[in-house]
């Protein structure tokens, strides 16, 4: 009788790892759109920073990064791959169903960092912005932070749709009320109490916490408040997603 060897969830996590960065390889345009957006905001905001301050526009255009990789990014991803039958095979093999999704959440996860990497490299050579060592790492972190509200956005529509289709255009509607609210209601366009909605919704709050991180002595209690109201959206978007969430469309 031969012996079944078990590969160590070490080896599974790497391969899963290798695999999705291959698929994300593969992708590269849809990678590339996830970029532009960022970018496109921060270039066409330049006269922006002289009146509004770097930490406005740098967060403002890291903010729609973030929205871009979890609702069109990580969203769609997960909606394809478990239309194809993905998952239900990856189920099969011998390794805990948390290593499929932590290999797709860490892939997303340096996503996020390249995206903040590319708006910082891009603020610099084209606006002139710079920050302090503190500044950029405090960003880093808060853009995590920040990325893990859409991320856990994302999940829960994906696991309250099952069709790829109605996933597809819910995050695509979803991400550009966030856009619009975001740009328009943030700046007070909109009247004084969208422009405060907009504050404490996960667009506001997110922005908050990266502009206080890129100037670390802005941070207030304000700041703290719309951390903790940040970590609250993330943990019940993540609950709701996780518990509805299907591995197979039937």
């Amino acid at each position: 009788m031969e012996e079944t060897i078990i590969p160590k969830t070490s080896t599974v996590l790497a391969a899963l790892l290798k695999a999705d960065f291959t698929t994300l390889w593969r992708n590269r345009r849809a990678v590339v759109m996830v970029f532009l957006v960022p970018i496109v905001i921060l270039v066409s905001w330049k006269d922006l920073v002289a009146k509004m301050g770097a930490a406005f526009a740098l967060s403002n255009s890291l903010t729609y990064g973030l929205i871009a990789i979890g609702l069109m990014g990580y969203t769609n991803s997960i909606a394809r791959d478990r239309d194809k039958g993905i998952f239900q095979r990856l189920r099969v093999a011998p390794a805990p169903n948390w290593t499929i999704m932590m290999s797709r959440i860490f892939v997303q996860l340096s996503m996020i960092a390249l995206v903040t990497t590319a708006i910082f490299v891009v603020g610099y050579d084209y606006d002139k912005i710079t920050l302090t060592p503190t500044g950029y790492a405090l960003t880093y972190l808060t853009a995590i932070v920040g990325g893990a509200v859409y991320l856990a956005l994302g999940q829960v529509i994906v696991g309250l749709i099952k069709n790829p289709e109605t996933v597809n255009s819910t995050s695509r509607l979803v991400y550009f009320t966030f856009v619009i609210v975001g740009m328009f209601g943030g700046m007070g366009m909109l009247g004084k109490q969208v422009e405060q909605m907009t504050q404490w919704s996960p667009y506001g709050t997110v922005k908050t916490i990266m502009a206080a991180g890129m100037v670390p002595g802005s941070w207030t209690m304000d700041t703290t408040n719309a951390l903790l109201v940040t970590l609250g959206y993330t943990l019940v978007f993540a609950v709701i997603g996780i518990k509805n969430f299907k591995w197979n469309t039937k």
